[in-house]
């Protein structure tokens, strides 16, 4: 994952670590038994959470590491068909 600037690190481990709180925060609401709205309320934020980062991820991918691939030439189809492994995984 060569794409990534440190800042682009840095902000993605921030998010991370706040989704990290955020699961534990869910781990506390079952154990305390909260309203069940509340509960999937906070694990639709948490996924969204996770989609962001994963999307950024996605986005420096395909505008570095497959532009780079594509623009010199190694193997186009190859390169094309696992992104679309991945998208394929990632749009679940």
């Amino acid at each position: 994952m060569n794409s990534l600037s440190d800042e682009d690190k840095k902000n993605l481990i921030v998010r991370l670590r706040r989704v990290e709180g955020q699961v534990r925060g869910l781990q506390r609401m079952i154990d305390q038994e909260k309203y069940c709205v509340d509960i999937l309320t906070q694990i639709n934020a948490c996924r969204g959470a996770l989609k962001k980062v994963g999307l950024k991820i996605l986005d420096r991918h395909v505008n570095g590491c497959v532009k780079n691939a594509i623009s010199q030439e190694e193997g186009e189809e190859e390169i094309i068909s696992e992104l679309m492994d991945v998208l394929d995984k990632f749009t679940d």
